[in-house]
């Protein structure tokens, strides 16, 4: 499913307008990336949990070359689904 599909979907279920439903999904997804980007994370019950992780710095290798390279240390977006959406899957 896509963004368009998911805001057809929202748009049929509450019945609200495309528009409005596009207002809605990336209103939830700016307020989850401004808290992930803050240090927080979401938990929505019953869905998930949204969170920041912190991957260390390692070293890779170039697929072409078989040389070794290092890989810098970043923060990575994570979800850890929740028990009620685990069970439906």
């Amino acid at each position: 499913m896509n963004k368009a599909e998911l805001i057809s979907k929202i748009s049929d279920d509450a019945d609200i307008t495309k528009q409005q439903a596009n207002a809605v999904i990336d209103s939830f997804v700016e307020a989850v990336t401004k808290t992930l980007k803050g240090g927080g994370k979401v938990t929505l019950v019953g869905f998930g949990t949204f969170s920041v992780s912190k991957r260390a710095a390692r070293n890779g290798r170039n697929p072409q070359t078989g040389a070794v390279i290092k890989i810098k240390a970043k923060k990575v977006a994570k979800f850890k689904a929740g028990k009620e959406l685990s069970a439906k899957i």
